[in-house]
């Protein structure tokens, strides 16, 4: 099914304006693609898999092993970062259509997603960024009901459910071939998944596949994702698409923690910037950003704000709003 682009209508004088803030030759520097510098992460990406993996094989104390296994959770997350890279065409400077291909798949296998859902999936949101039913994420993802139990489960494992069926009620809209892709790379991706837990439950038993692959994947792994979602499109001003997605500058330990991904704005003004340029593209924007009272939010406040003040997504989170309803379009 065709959407509207609704986004590129909506932001036309927005990007006119990014146009100005920005010099030209810096806008050229900032898309220069480095795959050196891409697969240098990408390697240090599988090392702390590695080591992750083997301190969480060996120790059994706590207080040792659950630090390894929040670090393995995010890693894991931040492969979804990686695969966006690929989507958006980040990592070479030509085309490289079989590389781009493997690495779409190889990166989509940590979280156990279909590399071709994702990429439709996001490009989608890309151009429909703003609408209430053709941005899938928003239409699709988003809790329609806002409680504050129902927004926990998004940070357990019933985020898999969650995020299937949203995928699958996207996926309806594809056409077959795509579909037939889509459900290949999924049943192989779940296939492989299964067959690493057992391999570590045979080899190790229990509470080494618990410590290497269970509380990573199915307890870390849905906290990363859904606080690196808040900080995107949840607190907004709707009225104005410059701020239709949530400024997070963040820190050291939390652009490391999520690849730089905190940049979501950063992002969606300029999609082809490589992730390790937007810590840049952050620091030239600030005037623009002051300029238009675009202020800088951390994921604590964001995540405060979310459950604790139970605000609604999609929404100026500094306007008051009711809270504990359903809703019925978000």
């Amino acid at each position: 099914m065709k959407k509207s682009r609704s986004y590129y209508q909506n932001s036309k004088e927005l990007r006119r304006e990014l146009g100005h803030a920005l010099p030209t030759e810096e806008l050229r520097l900032l898309h220069r693609k480095d795959p050196l510098r891409h697969f240098a992460v990408v390697a240090r990406q599988f090392l702390l898999l590695a080591l992750c993996g083997l301190g969480l094989w060996r120790l059994t104390q706590p207080l040792l092993w659950l630090p390894l296994a929040v670090l393995m959770g995010f890693t894991m997350f931040n492969f979804t970062v990686l695969l966006h890279e690929e989507v958006h065409d980040a990592i070479f400077a030509g085309q490289r259509p079989r590389a781009s291909r493997l690495l779409s798949l190889l990166y989509a296998f940590p979280s156990g997603i279909s590399a071709s859902q994702f990429t439709r999936w996001h490009l989608d949101h890309h151009d429909n960024l703003g609408s209430s039913t053709e941005d899938p994420k928003r239409f699709h993802l988003s809790p329609k009901r806002v409680a504050r139990w129902y927004k926990l489960l998004y940070c357990t494992v019933a985020l898999f459910f969650i995020y299937f069926r949203a995928a699958r009620r996207e996926m309806q809209g594809y056409e077959p071939q795509l579909q037939r892709r889509i459900a290949l790379e999924r049943n192989a991706t779940i296939a492989l998944h299964l067959g690493f837990a057992a391999l570590l439950w045979w080899a190790g038993g229990f509470g080494v596949a618990a410590r290497v692959y269970f509380v990573p994947y199915f307890v870390v792994f849905p906290v990363a994702f859904t606080l690196n979602r808040l900080g995107q499109h949840y607190f907004i001003d709707p009225t104005d698409p410059a701020k239709w997605s949530t400024r997070v500058d963040g820190n050291a330990p939390w652009q490391f923690l999520f690849l730089y991904s905190n940049f979501h704005l950063e992002h969606h003004y300029f999609p082809s910037v490589p992730f390790y340029n937007l810590p840049r593209l952050n620091r030239l924007l600030r005037p623009f950003y002051e300029e238009r009272g675009i202020r800088n939010h951390g994921y604590l406040e964001i995540a405060y704000r979310w459950f604790v003040l139970n605000k609604f997504p999609h929404t100026d989170w500094t306007a008051p709003s009711p809270a504990g309803t359903p809703v019925a379009a978000v």
